[in-house]
């Protein structure tokens, strides 16, 4: 199974905290076995493939888990170049414009936390059943490096967005959960105040604004995103685990044979 494999055997906290990194470099070291690093072109137009096609799906996946959650979703802002014309015209509540790559701006989750939870983490079930089994797959193909480059730029975005969304989603999943444990602690918080998926805007807006002390502000904000980093590798550790069962399921139907 390789290095790969090998990295989800047993738990160790170092290990299972760089798993992403080795995961990756494993990958491509098999991708330039053959020495040609022109390979690593290939794999950079397929990883900008993936995301030009992840980016919709990854924004309609939060407006689905809204509407499964029991709530409601009226605007969803998706960036021209992501194709939102065509998508709007098969979903009215598709915005056409964003000043992020998408962003679900219009959603009414009836006040429930859960539903807004769930709105946030769906699209992260790719990373879980697609993007890390995909990428930790390349270790051990046989197949050409080009096709394991492709394959390997193909899993990046989906694998790793998670982490990319640390200040954002991930953040926000954080925060709905500090934010509410704050309120138990002091009913007269507004939970809604340390809500955002965009941190660095929520600080700005923080810094500018009355209400909660500074020092409660900063604490806040500090918990809530070191537990959603930690949700973030739960994440991907949970795609690993998901990896390493269909890579047994499959030796054990290879031996059955």
């Amino acid at each position: 199974m390789g290095r790969a494999g090998k990295a989800v055997t047993r738990f160790s906290p170092a290990g299972w905290f760089f798993l992403p990194v080795r995961d990756f470099f494993s990958g491509l070291e098999t991708c330039l076995s053959d020495g040609k690093m022109g390979y690593v072109l290939l794999m950079l137009l397929s990883s900008a493939a993936s995301w030009w096609v992840y980016v919709p799906v990854h924004e309609l996946l939060h407006a689905l888990g809204c509407v499964l959650g029991g709530g409601k979703v009226t605007r969803l802002e998706i960036s021209g170049i992501y194709g939102a014309t065509l998508l709007k015209k098969v979903f009215p509540f598709v915005s056409v414009g964003s000043e992020y790559s998408g962003r679900l701006t219009g959603f009414d989750t009836g006040g429930s936390d859960f539903t807004y939870f769930f709105t946030d983490f769906l699209p992260y079930l790719l990373t879980i059943l697609i993007g890390v089994p995909l990428l930790r797959s390349v270790a051990f193909l046989k197949t050409s490096p080009p096709v394991k480059c492709i394959v390997l730029g193909l899993a990046a975005p989906l694998a790793y967005v998670p982490f990319m969304s640390a200040t954002g989603d991930y953040y926000e999943m954080g925060s709905l959960l500090i934010s509410k444990a704050a309120v138990l602690y002091s009913p007269s918080l507004n939970p809604v105040r340390w809500r955002s998926d965009d941190l660095f805007r929520l600080i700005g807006t923080l810094t500018s604004s009355r209400g909660a002390t500074c020092a409660l502000d900063g604490m806040v904000v500090t918990v809530s995103l070191i537990v959603g980093l930690i949700m973030a590798f739960a994440t991907y550790w949970a795609g690993a685990v998901w990896a390493r069962t269909i890579i047994r399921s499959r030796q054990g139907g290879l031996k059955a044979k």
